[in-house]
């Protein structure tokens, strides 16, 4: 089988953690069937990874005080199921390679709010991080499954 000739898009994660290490994710505007995920989005020229996942994290959920517990010294990569190719992203990307941060939220829930400039998802959750690789879309499962690993790490620790 040949490889996808288009390359990957760069982008960042974040995983934002509560108080009770519960993990935010959002239902998408554009998938409003029972799937979830957490911010993540694509790198801007000249933006360092950092500021992108900022940035990311702000634009979709008006969240601004996190801590950053750990960013991932590895990137993790999925490729677009067939039918997305061509469609997502102006059809330049195969899939994404992504640089994911871990967070811990120190804000108010009251400071979430969806209702952003472009608004990506339609609603939003704390979920048990165990269950993270069960409301993803089946293409982005194997990454949830890498950070649910570096995330029980993490929560462990805290206890």
């Amino acid at each position: 089988m040949q490889k996808n000739p288009l390359p990957l898009r760069i982008g960042v994660g974040v995983v934002v953690l509560n108080s009770d290490n519960m993990v935010f994710v959002g239902k998408r505007k554009d998938n409003p069937v029972d799937k979830w995920q957490m911010p993540q989005g694509g790198v801007d020229d000249g933006e360092t990874l950092f500021a992108a996942m900022k940035r990311e994290l702000l634009e979709e959920t008006s969240i601004k005080n996190i801590k950053v517990l750990k960013e991932l010294d590895y990137w993790l990569e999925y490729d677009l199921p067939k039918n997305l190719i061509g469609i997502i992203w102006k059809g330049k990307f195969r899939g994404q390679k992504q640089k994911w941060f871990i967070t811990k939220f120190l804000g108010d829930e009251s400071e979430i709010d969806l209702n952003t400039q472009k608004p990506e998802f339609i609603e939003w959750k704390w979920l048990n991080i165990e269950d993270l690789p069960d409301v993803i879309v089946d293409f982005k499962k194997h990454i949830y499954e890498k950070l649910l690993i570096e995330l029980k790490r993490i929560t462990e620790q805290s206890l």
